[in-house]
């Protein structure tokens, strides 16, 4: 039985016949280079390639970033009740027992937490100046002050703005490191963990990290008041033109004719970063009754004492 035929591919001489190839469907440019040529690789492959590296890289820093906070964030004990101990315990926040420190930034007791922060001394920080005073109330702090290489001088009032340091116990035997370095950068910097974090960036959020150390629980309601007080402080107050200015302090006059600080029967992050805005915008004599009244209640307590140094 004969079967069809095949028109042959190869013959006894000459070249191979050209193939012919379908016309219904578009054609695909090769990608793949040939081993025995050296034409160049196609750009718009390169282009792809390049892109795929530089997704890669963003992915890596950004698991980076979060392998770094996860650390900070870890899960309490079965047999240990964080509610507990931050609602029934009968002294201030701001002055109780640091032992918890460990809690709420990592289960390594004993092991010192370092708080680095770059700062500008053209504009000191006066709000984490503040922090660092309320922290030294609660926590073994282990304080330090240098001068990176990027700034010719800085002002001896600076450079001893935590004070006259004692005579340092060893390092284990402090809970927190607290190193303020006075450095040429456009805003202040902090990092938390040297080899892990990324740093976080700006006065009002260094506050509120700092702050978050004494173990404060707020209502949705109050920290989204405190958060909005901080950024007015700092982007109207502090920053803005001068009928901002005004219309921040009419502001804050009407708060705080119902209640003594901005937000609530004490004291928060909100109202120290604002004191230092007044301070630092000599804005605090013009300030209406209510203001006058509020910044004596600030002034009245210790940690501000360092601040109100400075400024003479």
């Amino acid at each position: 039985m004969s079967m069809y035929r095949v028109k042959p591919l190869h013959g006894a001489a000459g070249p191979l016949p050209a193939e012919q190839l379908p016309t219904c469907m578009y054609r695909v440019p090769c990608l793949h280079r040939p081993a025995t040529t050296q034409e160049e690789v196609d750009p718009s492959l390169q282009a792809l390639e390049s892109h795929q590296e530089e997704i890669l890289k963003r992915l890596y820093e950004l698991k980076s970033a979060v392998d770094g906070l996860s650390k900070m964030i870890q899960t309490p004990d079965a047999d240990f009740d964080v509610t507990h101990v931050i609602q029934n315990d009968d002294s201030s926040p701001l002055t109780a027992n640091g032992a918890d420190l460990d809690l709420m930034l990592g289960k390594d007791y004993g092991a010192l937490k370092d708080i680095v922060i770059n700062a500008n001394p053209s504009a000191p920080p006066l709000s984490l100046l503040v922090l660092h005073s309320l922290l030294c109330e609660r926590y073994k702090v282990l304080s330090a002050v240098h001068t990176h290489s990027s700034v010719r001088s800085v002002p001896e009032k600076l450079l001893k703005c935590f004070g006259e340091q004692m005579k340092k116990q060893p390092r284990h035997e402090y809970q927190l490191g607290f190193t303020l370095i006075w450095k040429d950068v456009p805003k202040p910097q902090m990092k938390f963990s040297i080899q892990t974090m990324c740093p976080i960036e700006g006065e009002g959020n260094i506050a509120r990290f700092l702050f978050s150390l004494f173990g404060h629980k707020y209502n949705a309601i109050n920290s989204t008041l405190i958060d909005s007080w901080v950024d007015t402080a700092i982007f109207q107050l502090r920053e803005g033109s001068s009928k901002e200015k005004g219309a921040v302090l009419r502001s804050m006059n009407a708060a705080l004719g119902k209640t003594s600080w901005l937000v609530g029967n004490e004291l928060t992050v909100a109202d120290i970063v604002a004191w230092c805005a007044l301070q630092q915008t000599g804005s605090a004599n013009a300030a209406p009754s209510n203001v006058q009244k509020w910044m004596k209640s600030c002034e009245n307590l210790a940690p501000f004492s360092s601040v109100i140094k400075l400024l003479k």
